[in-house]
């Protein structure tokens, strides 16, 4: 059954400063792609409009819109007549939005978490202004990054109708393996973040700071302009994901660092880990509970706990088994974590619901 489906999400047009977009540009097109009519809402906000990278995506329609007001004037009728109403986390007023949203479809409601454990720990905290706990039994469904107990939360603890997993995902068209001689031993992708920099500091800086003959590289923005890096780290302030491929397949190796509430909780890959693997890099990861639900540690992945185990995995690896690990994880990849993948469990997922609504009503 084809749908129509409305995504009020963070941003598809924008991946400056966020995760966001790639997500939701691979899912967009992978549901176009298998015949649904799917439309993208994003608030035009100041900081995206410099820096969009894709103003105008391809695939199904998208339109930007400067209020609320605006919002609810001009896309009233789209919300309401939806088989499937989406709201992003991270939305400007999302708890409003999402309000709205509930309040005007006719058809399913969903909220995609991209932040899960984020977003649970702001609630917790009262501080969550994208979502609130009185929201939450109002979606259908939630849609969560994150896997695993934090389903089970979602659902007794926060009053979810129906937690399901809808991990983020890559594009394996735009994510290969492209063989060359690497510029860098280890290269890390990502923002600045304050709970993430213990661990780039301890499992890359420390190690470069050990390895001066060894190149490292960090890409992304916010970082403090006073930071003070080891001489044989380079910064890239920013990439397009036009560039994330070339960037991955000039590293040796590359690092993956998870944020300190991703952790806590687990079962939360980011697309970082997703788009190194399709091109075939092997990864040097902190560890997690549930990664070894995605990859096989030791065989597609490797793990680190300090400098000094990152200092082994650059100097003592066999290069064959390097090269061998970064195979294995491209072939996980491949068969399960495409945007075509997520694209057919979000079907699933609807097709779940809209189930057990007409087993309610036959009851």
């Amino acid at each position: 059954m084809k749908l129509d489906i409305v995504i009020l999400g963070l941003s598809i047009t924008s991946s400056w400063g966020n995760g966001h977009a790639t997500t939701y540009r691979g899912l967009v097109r992978e549901l176009a792609r298998r015949g649904h009519r799917v439309g993208f809402l994003e608030r035009d906000a100041p900081w995206y409009a410099g820096n969009r990278d894709m103003p105008r995506p391809p695939w199904g329609d998208t339109h930007l819109y400067s209020s609320l007001q605006e919002l609810k004037d001009t896309h009233h009728r789209r919300v309401r007549d939806a088989d499937l109403a989406i709201v992003g986390s991270f939305v400007p007023l999302g708890s409003e939005v999402g309000k709205w949203v509930v309040e005007t479809a006719r058809g399913l409601t969903a909220f995609y978490d991209i932040d899960t454990p984020v977003t649970v720990a702001r609630l917790a905290r009262g501080d969550c202004d994208y979502l609130s706990r009185e929201l939450i039994p109002c979606y259908d469904l939630y849609l969560s990054f994150t896997g695993g107990p934090v389903l089970r939360h979602l659902e007794q603890e926060l009053g979810a109708r129906a937690a399901r997993p809808l991990h983020c995902s890559v594009d394996p068209e735009l994510y290969q393996p492209h063989p060359r001689a690497p510029r860098w031993d280890l290269g890390y992708l990502g923002t600045y973040s304050d709970d993430r920099q213990p661990a780039l500091q301890h499992l890359m800086l420390d190690a470069a700071a050990q390895l001066p003959g060894a190149r490292f590289v960090v890409a992304g923005p916010q970082y403090p302009e006073a930071l003070r890096w080891p001489a044989n780290v380079r910064r890239i302030t920013h990439l397009s994901p036009r560039e994330h491929a070339a960037f991955y397949n000039a590293q040796r190796f590359t690092l993956n660092v998870t944020r300190a509430d991703m952790v806590r909780w687990g079962y939360s890959p980011s697309v970082r880990l997703f788009e190194a693997a399709a091109c075939g890099v092997p990864i040097i990861s902190d560890a997690w509970p549930g990664l070894e639900t995605l990859f096989a540690p030791g065989k597609e992945i490797l793990l680190s706990r300090d400098a000094g185990d990152t200092v082994r995995w650059l100097g003592e690896l066999p290069e064959r088994e390097r090269a061998r690990i970064g195979v294995r994880a491209r072939q996980r990849v491949l068969g399960s974590h495409t945007a075509a993948h997520r694209a057919i469990e979000l079907e699933g997922y609807v097709a779940e619901v809209r189930e057990t609504a007409l087993r309610r009503i036959g009851s």
